[in-house]
């Protein structure tokens, strides 16, 4: 063979060995593209990123109506949040067993999410008005929202991983988008949901958003689903149904908080901190906050005068006051009976002090004490007030409500009462509305008992407030206590004759093994919620 010849054959095969180098490059790059994270699936992480946002907004949902319905937060939240970790394991531990039909059911699990999840508030408090054990219904719902959730991310790995190979880059991106998804949940529920929309409305509208992202899943990838029409006509159907309970969950609130009350609600509104829900029968207006009754017209007056004239009884002077909590105006109205008397209110919620402020309902009973000119309102937490403010008083009622969780427990504290003492004019005193000596004795004499920690002298004294029972007091000086002026002449229900029974316990209304609650040492929670449990 001639070296010509010879010459074009090597040409010929450096040329085919050029090509097909140049053939592989090109199909490495378009294979390197097409693995690229999210390249083909970004609709799967941004439903992801939704259904795990709405899956937070569902468990704090069920913990805050929990809180709401059978109260001690603590319990309710820690219960929640163990139980939804326990069944995200177990969704993932259930996914091995599902080998076939991966599209099929990633849609059914993204359905059922919403279905549950965008029920589960109505559903909640239907089984705390009809049903014996409201618990074993919530303990259902967490599990629930918990295993389909927990299914969410080995289904979606494997859908995923059925075309590209990277299993690194596609978890990275899966946990990214859920975790995200999770953060903006619990940003959202209690800073723009709750506030704005409430419970109904809010578990309605996350339902919505968990359907609409089955529905782009369902529609985009409808090939890939067997009997898709049944999918899209299914997710149409309970999108609708969403919707429909979005636009009428006023409508079903009222019903709802109907069976909740016993009396007809007149008004009820979320505000940014609490739920106020006022109701009415005859002549008795009674207002709730967060399922609590804060006053009833038909006794009220026995409360806010033993709260608010027995100290200024004992005090050395009355001419500033500082209300802590009292958002109501009940305690400012007996207050403004002293002509020489200023008061500082504060109230950490504005909704509150503006509805009582403008409702004539209440202001007919408050006698528009939050709107005279002696009294100023500061919406702000009182534990951060103390610790700003430099004025001093010559008396600081203390009108907050009950210690059922760690954030008012704070306010129960010898840390508290140690800034409350700092703030005293000479011969200053605080009277601390204080539970009940009966029904809570424990949690009544330790708040007795960490008041006198701080060095006071503590004079403690009860009433019967029907609407309440047996209710007590807390009243404390860096001086030795000693009554100095006499009651007003137009209380309703104290004088200079029963004023001294107050003062006097039974044996059943004492109790000596407390604790000292501080803020590293909560005790009186526990006090006050086994006293809830124990006569539930």
């Amino acid at each position: 063979m001639s070296s010509g010849i010879k010459k074009e054959k090597v040409k010929s095969v450096s040329s085919d060995v050029k090509e097909t180098d140049n053939n592989q490059s090109v199909e490495n790059v378009v294979s390197k593209k097409k693995n690229k994270p999210g390249h083909e699936y970004k609709l799967l992480m941004l439903t992801t990123l939704i259904i795990s946002g709405c899956s937070m907004v569902y468990e704090l949902i069920i913990s805050a109506v929990s809180s709401y319905l059978a109260g001690d937060s603590t319990l309710q939240y820690s219960i929640t949040i163990g139980l939804y970790m326990f069944a995200l394991g177990l969704g993932s531990f259930l996914s091995k067993f599902i080998k076939r039909n991966l599209w099929g059911w990633f849609a059914k699990v993204e359905i059922g999410i919403g279905i549950i999840g965008g029920t589960c508030s109505l559903i909640l408090f239907l089984s705390h008005i009809y049903l014996i054990s409201y618990q074993i219904v919530m303990y259902l719902e967490i599990l629930a929202i918990g295993t389909l959730a927990g299914l969410e991310i080995p289904l979606l790995t494997r859908i995923i991983e059925e075309d590209r190979k990277e299993l690194r880059l596609t978890l990275s991106s899966i946990f990214s988008f859920d975790y995200i998804g999770g953060l903006i949940g619990s940003v959202a529920f209690p800073m723009v949901l709750l506030p704005s929309l409430g419970y109904f409305a809010t578990c309605f509208m996350a339902g919505a958003m968990n359907l609409t992202a089955a529905a782009l899943i369902i529609f985009k990838y409808r090939k890939r689903l067997k009997n898709s029409h049944l999918y899209k006509a299914t997710v149409i159907v309970l999108l609708a149904g969403m919707v429909t309970g979005m636009v009428f969950s006023e409508n079903i609130g009222n019903l709802i908080e109907d069976g909740l009350y016993r009396d007809r609600v007149i008004l009820s509104e979320q505000t940014q901190y609490q739920k106020i829900v006022v109701t009415k029968h005859r002549d008795d207006l009674r207002l709730y906050i967060d399922g609590n009754c804060q006053f009833s017209t038909m006794d009220e007056y026995r409360y806010h005068e033993a709260l608010v004239h027995i100290p200024l009884a004992y005090a050395q002077r009355r001419d500033k006051v500082l209300v802590l909590g009292g958002g109501d105006g009940m305690a400012a109205r007996e207050l403004l009976k002293y002509p020489e008397t200023h008061v500082t209110l504060i109230d950490l919620d504005k909704g509150m002090t503006d509805l009582c402020s403008t409702d004539p309902q209440i202001t007919e009973v408050n006698k528009n004490s939050l709107t005279d000119k002696r009294v100023r309102i500061i919406n702000n937490d009182a534990y951060k007030y103390l610790e700003e403010s430099n004025e001093r008083y010559d008396v600081i009622i203390v009108d907050l409500p009950d210690p059922n969780n760690v954030t008012l427990n704070k306010l129960y504290t010898n840390v508290f009462y140690r800034l409350c003492a700092g703030h005293l004019n000479e011969g200053g005193i605080i009277n601390v509305q204080s539970t009940s000596p009966y029904y809570a004795k424990k949690a009544y004499w330790c708040i007795n008992k960490t008041i006198a920690s701080e060095g006071m002298d503590v004079k403690s004294f009860h009433l019967q407030v029907p609407a309440f029972g047996d209710w007590g007091f807390n009243m404390a000086s860096m001086k030795k206590l000693e009554k100095r002026y006499h009651l007003p002449e137009d209380t309703r229900f104290l004088t200079e004759k029963n004023l001294s029974s107050l003062f006097v316990f039974g044996k059943d209304e004492t109790a000596d093994d407390v604790e000292i609650n501080s803020l590293t040492n909560p005790v009186l929670i526990q006090y006050y919620n086994d006293a809830v449990r124990e006569w539930e």
